[in-house]
Order: structure tokens, then C-alpha cells, then sequence
């Protein structure tokens, strides 16, 4: 009996205690009308990546030798593809061009990345403004990464991506030094 009571205590305390320290909820950006002219219009254009977090530093391990990546991000040449080309600036100057492809999932905001399969990419609103949250998974990896409008955020923004990551138990946690200049984007 004094188990059973013992048990049930522990329980509410539970309960009481994660309703207090929950993480706070960032929305999953909606489809809305997902027709190829609608969605996803707001999300167009430049976008400069700030900070990432993932459970280990290992997945962060891509960001490591980077200073700075701007990205931009165009309606593809075919309905529900969007076309997201990227120039990454390393620490040692170098100027990186990439390019990806990704499809947009039918009623939804979930991307795919061709040649990925895979590879799962959720859009998340942020209360910074002109901020974006990512989730990427794929094969051996997850992790969030905060993009802005511009290259220099207000420090409030990045210190709420770290405290919300950090809550969902995202451990390791990076910030870009954008240091020097961003390279240009090539026009092809």
C-alpha cells in the first residue's frame, strides 16, 4: 500500500513538474495553399544561416570549417520543386558554390531533397523576425538550424534557438562566426 501511494505521489510530481518545465512550442510552418503560387512565396529569396544544434557535435560536423553561407531560395522549374542554390564562405576564404533541389510534400510544408531520399527538411516559423527554423533528418543525423534575413540577427534571437534546442535536448550547439564578407551568388 505505502508503494502504491509512494508511486502516485511520484506521479503528480511528475506531471506538476513537466507542466512547468516545458519546452516552448515553435509552430510547423502550414501549407495553406500549396498550389505553386501561394506557398511558399513568403520563404523566397536570401536567407544567411546563423546557428545550428543537434544531440551530438558530430552532426554539426559539416558547419565546422564554415564563416558564413547565404542562400538563395527560388520557385523551381517545375510546380511543388523549389530550387535552393548557396555559396559558403570557409574559414580559410574560400568561396563554395552549392545548389540542392527540393520538392515540396503534396498538403504540406515538408521538403525532400532530390537525391536524398533519405533526407527530410520541416519548416518551422521563429520569433525572430525574418527568422526560419529547419529541421533536417536523414540517415545517422537530426538537427535544427536558424536562418535570418540578415546576416547579423539581434543576439535575443539566437539565445532563444539555443534555450528552445537546448530544452528539446539538442546538446551540441553552433554558431556561425560570419566574420568575413559573404560571397556572392552565382547567377546561373
Amino acid at each position: 500500500m505505502f508503494h502504491q501511494i509512494w508511486a502516485a505521489l511520484l506521479y503528480l510530481y511528475g506531471i506538476l513538474l513537466n507542466s512547468i518545465y516545458q519546452c516552448p512550442e515553435h509552430n510547423q510552418l502550414t501549407a495553406g495553399g500549396v498550389d505553386g503560387k501561394e506557398f511558399p512565396e513568403p520563404h523566397l529569396g536570401r536567407w544567411y544561416f546563423i546557428a545550428g544544434a543537434a544531440p551530438t557535435k558530430e552532426e554539426l560536423a559539416t558547419f565546422d570549417p564554415v564563416d558564413n553561407i547565404v542562400f538563395n531560395m527560388a520557385a523551381g522549374s517545375v510546380p511543388m520543386q523549389l530550387q535552393l542554390r548557396a555559396t559558403i564562405r570557409t574559414k580559410n576564404g574560400l568561396c563554395v558554390p552549392r545548389k540542392w533541389i527540393y520538392h515540396l510534400s503534396e498538403g504540406s510544408t515538408d521538403l525532400r531533397t532530390e537525391g536524398r531520399p533519405d533526407m527530410n527538411t520541416k519548416l518551422f516559423s521563429s520569433t525572430c523576425p525574418g527568422g526560419i527554423m529547419l529541421k533536417e533528418t536523414g540517415q545517422g543525423y537530426q538537427r535544427f538550424l536558424l536562418y535570418n534575413r540578415s546576416p547579423h540577427p539581434p543576439e535575443k534571437c539566437v539565445e532563444e534557438f539555443q534555450s528552445l534546442t537546448s530544452c528539446l535536448d539538442f546538446k551540441a550547439f553552433l554558431l556561425t562566426p560570419r566574420n568575413q564578407e559573404a560571397c556572392g551568388l552565382s547567377s546561373d
